[in-house]
């Protein structure tokens, strides 16, 4: 397991420092001021919340005021989805005679192009549970890139105290913004959170009215794209969605039909999973708040809002 080697020490060996280094010690949920988050030098947030919420829009606005943008997904699949996803492109090249032979002779090399702001690489190997016929993958399969995806993004965490040295060290950003994929709360991995919450500051982005959630959900349902799902929420929605359509096989589901289905609910079960690791280890701000932000300055004013109106502890 990815996690083993890489657990954090318990509790006797936090320690508080907002300066060059910040950590928290999430066994005695400590809490900075607003004081103290301010002179906090080389500041490092991650941001929290599902696809949609504004993760990536505030991240991308930060690259141009000196904040490395650290993107999960990214590091998920340039460096630990990358084989795997060059394997899946041969197989289906292998198909075709032409190429075949192309392949085979070393006459011609296929390699990824994955950008931060284009991940469709990672999103094409995840894929959608369905039918092979409209464009779906087979369950077994699909459980099997699911756990690659999981094991992936564990890593990629785990990565964050080596890129924020790098950040500073190598490339002189002073600040860090670690962009997480929606499905941080899925990975059932408590040594995650514990690193995170050592070496970052938490900022949970949070839907939280009607209007704000019924656009995600239109938006995600009208250009549904792949998921992570828990295997027993997985389990589970299949086998509603199964008895509901009258269908007997995942492999009769039409892909995009049950993606959509499944989208809604799999926001509602993640909110209260947000929602326990801000709750003792974080701050939240809103959605409609993010979509407000339009510099470095608001971000930071933001922050200390979220601070002030959050009790110590």
């Amino acid at each position: 397991m990815v996690a083993a080697k890489h657990r954090v020490k318990g509790a006797a060996s936090c320690q508080i420092a907002y300066n060059s280094a910040f950590s928290i010690c999430w066994e005695t949920v400590v809490k900075p001021s607003v004081e103290q988050f301010r002179a906090w030098e080389h500041k490092c947030i991650t941001l929290l919340g599902m696809s949609g919420v504004g993760k990536t829009y505030l991240s991308t606005l930060l690259r141009r005021y000196d904040w490395f943008h650290y993107s999960g997904d990214y590091r998920i699949g340039t460096r630990y989805l990358d084989e795997p996803i060059l394997d899946l492109v041969k197989q289906q090249a292998m198909e075709q005679p032409f190429l075949r032979d192309l392949l085979r002779r070393d006459w011609i090399y296929i390699r990824n192009n994955i950008k931060v702001d284009d991940l469709g690489p990672v999103l094409s190997y995840v894929g959608k549970l369905g039918n092979p016929e409209r464009g779906g993958v087979p369950l077994e399969a699909f459980q099997q890139r699911q756990a690659k995806y999981r094991e992936g993004e564990i890593a990629a965490m785990y990565d964050l105290p080596e890129f924020v040295r790098k950040a500073q060290e190598i490339y002189g950003y002073k600040h860090f913004v670690n962009d997480v994929g929606g499905s941080l709360c899925e990975l059932e991995e408590p040594g995650v959170i514990d690193l995170l919450v050592q070496h970052s500051l938490i900022l949970y982005i949070q839907v939280t009215d009607e209007a704000e959630e019924r656009k995600l959900i239109s938006r995600a349902q009208s250009d549904p794209k792949p998921l992570y799902y828990r295997p027993a929420f997985l389990h589970e929605q299949l086998g509603i969605y199964l008895r509901e359509q009258g269908l007997s096989y995942a492999a009769e589901l039409d892909p995009n039909a049950f993606t959509r289905w499944v989208f809604p609910r799999l926001f509602r079960s993640r909110v209260p999973r947000y929602e326990a690791i801000a709750g003792p280890h974080g701050y939240t701000v809103t959605a409609r708040e993010v979509a407000a932000v339009r510099d470095e300055r608001d971000f930071l004013e933001l922050l200390e809002t979220a601070i002030a109106r959050t009790p110590a502890g």
